[in-house]
């Protein structure tokens, strides 16, 4: 029997996410593993807003949307993992730590966004991070996200 993958749509990463367009940079995770792993994507457009003033001559998706993009796919494998969580909780990032740039990502690109849980500790969750276009990694990073009830 083939390995069911979980996956997440739209609609799912709404009712888990806070952030809204312009903000919201997970379009669809395409398979998780709770307290493991997460694989997501973002497809990055030239109609986003951030394009007409990042390089308009020469368009390049910034690097700190790329990291908040990793930090959405961490805090959706947070709720995943999470068995009860509050009505009102979430999860904040905290911390970007060996954050490192290998190539931009442009419009037109697919990101694959690939997290992996570390460790937890007092509410502060710690994962790695990992950006891809076209099978190559254009970001890596540790990531700290807190788990906070408002």
């Amino acid at each position: 029997m083939a390995n069911q993958l979980n996956s997440l749509d739209i609609q799912e990463i709404l009712s888990l996410l806070p952030h809204r367009y312009p903000m919201l940079l997970v379009d669809k995770v395409l398979d998780y593993t709770p307290g493991e792993s997460l694989h997501a994507i973002k497809n990055v457009t030239i109609n986003e807003p951030i394009f007409t003033g990042h390089f308009p001559e020469q368009p390049i998706f910034p690097g700190v949307m790329i990291l908040e993009a990793m930090a959405q796919a961490t805090g959706l494998l947070g709720f995943k993992t999470t068995e009860n969580r509050g009505e009102n909780e979430l999860y904040l990032f905290a911390a970007i730590d060996n954050a490192r740039f290998k190539q931009p990502v442009l419009p037109g690109d697919t990101m694959h966004l690939h997290v992996k849980f570390l460790k937890e500790r007092r509410n502060l969750w710690k994962f790695y991070g990992e950006a891809r276009v076209d099978d190559k990694v254009v970001c890596t990073a540790e990531l700290m996200c807190a788990r906070r009830e408002f």
